[in-house]
């Protein structure tokens, strides 16, 4: 039997999978722990419960698609509109090698899973899938390229198989960071551990207005104001970036050039943010565009979850956990031996370190709670909390997103 729902009931029960991650978050301190996003939370819960119905009861469920896509654009595009190529200088050449670090990694990321999805007998689109795609690249990527290569490559369960593995990261990403960059910070005797006297003056110390950094070390000190003029606008820019990714879409249809429509509109976001900002000198409200994205990919998150057909996994589940076992040790090698030695062996390269296996295996915020709990034990990385958040947050996404396009060229 199969129950199909319209684009109302679908948003409908988006937001009711939001609800109840927001009250399981709120109640299960693990969630927490983990940086576990709402709607993943909630969204595992109801997936679990469609899967039941279908193993019991032969039921399934179908939920309207368009809603999903667009709110799926939304997010990509609010990644291009915050890409504002000043803070790179912002980030110096600190940021730029730490750039190219990154670069290897998605490099040695991909390779890793491709290599034993091939060893293990397995599509190696499926090694792309528990690489960059899913770890490097969060649930949105994964849920995004998930559907393309259902669709494009008839890799069936690619969805599911994403959301799954990106769940994975995130809670492996936040059980690695702090650990290993400890160990190092230990071994190479870079900063001596604060008391809690320490420790409890510098979570009430106050934080300069003017330091980006610091607004990340204390995220409740930046004030979320939004205007409904600002609301407006931002509105603009995202619905010109839909349509000119859907435009760029249909015209690059069956061409060299043929990219999936999200890319289009990440690429689109960044030349209409930097043309605003550098030819006409239209400054961009962040604040508005972050919420707008956030909104974005958690109402696309939930939808996702909600069309998961976690039957589809079965036959992978052992060779899956091959793989991701393996790429957790990749990581930690990767950030103990690459990523704290070229960006200098010292305490900020240490707390970097904790930021990518951050990011590296989960999310952003995964990298920045990896990091304050290094430096609410041993001190301030101002230089740490400047250049995760700005690579972590934009810069590899665009980068991934094309990689992942070569990659898969590569493979096929």
């Amino acid at each position: 039997m199969h129950i199909q729902f319209s684009a109302y009931y679908t948003l409908i029960l988006a937001v009711l999978v939001l609800l109840l991650g927001k009250f399981l978050v709120q109640r299960i301190r693990v969630l927490r722990d983990f940086n576990i996003p709402e709607p993943v939370a909630g969204g595992l819960v109801v997936a679990a419960i469609v899967f039941a119905l279908h193993e019991i009861l032969g039921l399934t469920l179908g939920f309207e698609g368009s809603l999903q896509s667009a709110f799926m654009l939304v997010f990509f595009s609010s990644i291009g509109l915050g890409a504002n190529f000043a803070k790179l200088r912002e980030g110096g050449l600190g940021l730029v090698i730490f750039l190219m670090v990154i670069v290897l990694f998605i490099v040695v990321q991909n390779s890793v899973g491709i290599g034993l999805a091939m060893a293990l007998g397995l599509d190696p689109l499926i090694g792309l899938v528990t690489g960059t795609i899913t770890l490097l690249g969060g649930h949105g990527t994964a849920g995004a390229w998930g559907s393309v290569l259902e669709n494009q490559y008839g890799l069936t369960g690619a969805t599911t198989l994403g959301i799954a593995c990106a769940t994975f990261g995130l809670v492996i990403g936040g059980l690695l960071g702090g650990p290993l960059a400890k160990r190092l910070i230990v071994r190479h005797q870079l900063a001596a551990q604060r008391s809690d006297h320490e420790q409890q003056a510098q979570a009430v110390a106050a934080v300069p207005e003017d330091s980006q950094a610091t607004a990340f070390e204390h995220p409740s000190s930046a004030p979320r104001l939004i205007t409904a003029d600002a609301a407006i606008e931002t509105l603009a820019l995202f619905a010109g970036c839909l349509a000119i990714a859907e435009f760029m879409t249909n015209i690059t249809k069956d061409t060299a050039i043929q990219l999936p429509t999200f890319v289009w509109a990440l690429g689109t976001g960044v030349v209409l943010r930097n043309t605003l900002d550098y030819i006409f000198g239209v400054k961009v409200f962040d604040r508005a565009i972050d919420v707008f994205g956030n909104a974005g990919l958690s109402i696309y998150l939930a939808m996702a979850l909600l069309s998961l057909k976690l039957w589809e996994l079965t036959d992978l589940a052992a060779p899956l956990m091959v793989i991701l076992a393996v790429q957790t040790v990749v990581m930690a090698l990767y950030a103990a031996f690459i990523t704290f030695r070229i960006m200098g062996k010292n305490y900020d390269a240490a707390v970097l370190a904790a930021g990518h296996c951050g990011f590296g295996m989960g999310a952003t915020p995964t990298a920045v709670a990896n990091m304050q709990a290094i430096t609410n034990q041993y001190g301030p990385s101002h230089k740490a909390f400047l250049i995760v958040p700005l690579v972590g947050a934009f810069f590899i996404d665009i980068i991934n997103a094309f990689m992942i396009q070569g990659f898969i060229y590569f493979v096929r």
